[in-house]
């Protein structure tokens, strides 16, 4: 698409969603002029232009919570963006992983909304939350710490750990083991940069030939 064809608005901006292209995670919304798009598709970084500031500024530049730039989408009245980034760290000034942290609805009528497969969202996205703000006593900061090696390392435990419980037909320390290996699974597809999506896309294309 021609940049021509953007609908900035009168001030010469543009709405920036910034979105997690792996747990789809909406990060932040922030705004861009044509200078600042122009760089984020150069760089393959984001860019932004600061309102209160009136001035361009890198996201990461000085915290080096850089987001590298995988798609840049446009809606269908073309003004407005998503921008889907693979993030280096946490997207809010607040040290954490999202801006949009806190939610005007309560647990109870969140899932109430959800299906029987929700976790899977939610644990993704907790997987990312955890590698971008590292926090300390967390399993999950320890494992990504530790690197693929540890992280295959326990995928190969858990999975074993799976095998000895179905030999022994003990379901309730199957359920147990097969929890423990799908979230060292998750953990791996989040260190591979893997969207756990594309996984599932592929059952899905493999189940309805």
């Amino acid at each position: 698409m021609n940049l021509e064809n953007l609908k900035f608005d009168e001030k010469g901006l543009i709405p920036a969603i910034v979105q997690d292209a792996q747990s789809k995670e909406v990060l932040t919304l922030a705004y861009m002029n044509r200078e600042s798009l122009e760089k984020t598709i150069e760089t393959r970084e984001t860019w932004f232009y600061s309102r209160s500031r009136q001035e361009l500024w890198h996201k990461g530049a000085t915290s080096g919570n850089t987001q590298t730039v995988t798609d840049l989408r446009y809606d269908c009245d073309s003004d407005a963006l998503v921008v889907l980034v693979d993030p280096s760290g946490p997207a809010c000034h607040k040290g954490v992983y999202t801006c949009f942290a806190d939610s005007l609805l309560s647990e109870g009528e969140v899932g109430a909304q959800e299906d029987r497969f929700a976790i899977f969202s939610r644990l993704e996205s907790l997987i990312a939350e955890r590698e971008a703000e590292m926090p300390e006593q967390s399993y999950t900061t320890y494992l990504f710490d530790k690197g693929v090696d540890k992280i295959l390392k326990k995928v190969g435990e858990e999975a074993g750990e799976v095998i000895i419980a179905a030999k022994n037909r003990d379901p309730e320390e199957l359920k147990w083991e097969v929890a423990d290996l799908l979230f060292h699974l998750l953990v791996l597809l989040r260190e591979q940069k893997l969207p756990l999506d594309e996984v599932l896309a592929v059952l899905e294309e493999r189940h309805t030939k």
